[in-house]
């Protein structure tokens, strides 16, 4: 099954200057834990909740003033929507996300496949192990 199968089409996205209470609005609008960061027409980065409380509100930044490109992820990884729904599920094990963008062969933003988008769409023994691996509880930092 390809990803262009299960993933979910026209992702919100949101700019490099978008200030961080706009991007938490629509993540709480859309009742999601991340979205995809766009420039030039280009996918550029994702913003997570996590990453505006760990590298904005925590160290005591202004979310009404500090723009996405402050607080948002480096080290992008996507895949695109020919590939099969199995290699998303792998990288999503691999790299205990739980989210990727979705983009075409002309590296465009089409949407994004979630572990619960391979739970409905794809085999259930695939995203079960995905769920596995990455719901694995990670150590703190002591």
């Amino acid at each position: 099954m390809k990803v262009r199968q299960v993933m979910t089409p026209e992702a919100r996205c949101v700019t490099t200057d978008t200030p961080l209470t706009e991007a938490a609005r629509v993540m709480q609008e859309l009742n999601v834990g991340s979205l995809p960061v766009v420039g030039d027409d280009q996918l550029i980065g994702l913003i997570t909740d996590r990453d505006i409380v760990v590298r904005a509100i925590a160290l005591g930044r202004n979310p009404s003033t500090t723009k996405v490109h402050e607080a948002m992820s480096s080290g992008l990884l996507y895949i695109y929507e020919d590939q099969e729904a199995e290699e998303a599920a792998k990288l999503m094990e691999y790299h205990q996300i739980r989210r990727l963008p979705v983009l075409n062969r002309d590296r465009r933003l089409i949407g994004i496949v979630s572990l619960g988008d391979l739970a409905v769409g794809s085999e259930t023994e695939v995203s079960g192990e995905v769920l596995r691996e990455v719901s694995s509880p990670s150590s703190p930092v002591r």
